[in-house]
């Protein structure tokens, strides 16, 4: 798998990830050579190139002078978020049909940052995590655990038996300000143009929406997300 950008690199080279080499631009300056610093201390090959070199090779047209080719993206049993939980209880995130490559690298990046403990996806009807999802990320997506599973409903109904409060994020319903967070706590958000779906919703224990003032009717779906993640954190951690 092709890693391309400066922080999607720089967060590659942070894992244990196989990296088989990295290509950059001639005359590495700035963060390009603290990424050459990196890759030597892991003894990652580095292989200097002209630019249009890299442009030929680049799949996203952003490579910011620096590809990485790493072993493809390893996805996370459900167990393994489960096991993950935190001190204040399991946080997990469900995706219901986020088939846009930018808004799963969003909430990829989301997640990773407030701390939630994975991130599960369908295996059908939703981006994968590739290339430019993890350059989306910033990053985010070699850190933050990902589940890909045949059935969210199914995950749902597991998610309830080991004890999580499964809530659905939708418009007009409860605000989120309203409701208990702490604990085993799992958020679903919905695709960029239906939401979450019906039975998948009537699945969760509840929803919960964001109030809006304006004009338009909902947010984007990764906006939406970060806004109920870190409300979900001020609460749990008692802020």
């Amino acid at each position: 798998m092709q890693t391309e950008g400066r922080n999607a690199v720089l967060e590659l080279l942070k894992t244990d990830k196989t990296i088989d080499k990295i290509m950059m631009e001639q005359g590495a300056q700035g963060s390009l050579g603290r990424i050459f610093a990196e890759a030597r201390q892991k003894g990652v090959r580095v292989q200097f190139v002209k630019r249009d070199v890299l442009d030929k090779t680049s799949e996203t047209g952003r490579h910011q002078g620096v590809i990485a080719f790493a072993t493809d993206y390893e996805y996370s049993d459900l167990d393994d978020i489960i096991a993950n939980k935190g001190k204040s209880g399991g946080f997990v995130v469900l995706c219901d049909s986020i088939e846009d490559v930018h808004n799963l690298g969003s909430i990829l990046r989301v997640c990773e940052c407030a701390g939630v403990d994975g991130v599960v996806i369908p295996k059908a009807g939703s981006a994968a995590v590739n290339e430019s999802v993890v350059r989306i990320s910033a990053g985010a997506a070699e850190h933050v655990k990902v589940a890909k599973v045949s059935s969210l409903n199914k995950t749902i109904e597991r998610l309830k038996k080991e004890g999580y409060w499964v809530y659905a994020l939708e418009a007009g319903e409860k605000s989120i300000y309203e409701a208990d967070l702490t604990g085993n706590l799992a958020l679903v958000v919905g695709g960029e143009d239906s939401g979450v779906h019906r039975l998948t919703r009537e699945l969760c224990d509840g929803t919960l929406s964001l109030p809006l003032f304006g004009k338009v009717n909902s947010l984007n779906a990764s906006v939406a997300l970060g806004i109920a993640c870190y409300e979900a954190v001020r609460k749990r951690e008692g802020l």
